[in-house]
């Protein structure tokens, strides 16, 4: 009896004694595929998030300082070239009525080209992001102007398909200021 009682003690032992060195690497190995997939996976996710996010910024930084240029005009210029920097006092549309807002279908003297750095290129060349503005009348007054410019890049950074980041500002500008 007491050897059928040591023998039972012994085997519930052994049962009770933990993983083997086998099953440990098993289950590290199983482990680390996982971890090398999420880390694949994150990779992908932090380099379009940095890409498209840059973008982004970008295209709202320009759109602001198209913005600062158009309201530097004085209420009633329309002589203005406004599509060259610094701005020439001729030549151009200044804060006359008209332009577009829409990217896809810019009007000639509301547009201007930039190339990945941010400087300006005539509108043939190889242009990354694109600016276009519209000036239209608000108010009842005829003392206020609504001025939105919208900059959008040419292309995503490393993918083929998806939306373009794209930034609009709007701002109204007031006579006599």
């Amino acid at each position: 009896m007491k050897r059928q009682i040591k023998t039972r003690n012994l085997l519930r032992r052994k049962s009770q004694a933990g993983m083997t060195l086998i099953e440990t690497l098993i289950a590290l190995v199983v482990l680390m595929i996982v971890a090398v997939n999420v880390m694949a996976l994150a990779i992908v996710a932090i380099s379009t998030t940095e890409n498209q996010g840059h973008l982004s910024a970008r295209t709202a930084e320009y759109a602001q300082d198209k913005m600062e240029q158009l309201l530097s005009l004085a209420y009633g210029d329309s002589t203005s070239d406004t599509t060259v920097f610094p701005t020439l006092n001729t030549g151009g549309t200044g804060l006359a009525i008209g332009g577009s807002s829409d990217p896809s279908a810019p009007v000639a003297s509301y547009v201007d080209y930039l190339d990945v750095s941010g400087n300006l290129v005539p509108s043939g060349s190889n242009w990354y992001y694109i600016r276009v503005w519209q000036v239209s009348a608000s108010g009842t007054s005829g003392h206020l102007k609504k001025i939105t410019v919208t900059s959008r890049v040419s292309s995503l950074i490393g993918a083929n398909s998806g939306i373009l980041p794209q930034s609009t500002v709007v701002a109204l500008k007031s006579d006599p200021f």
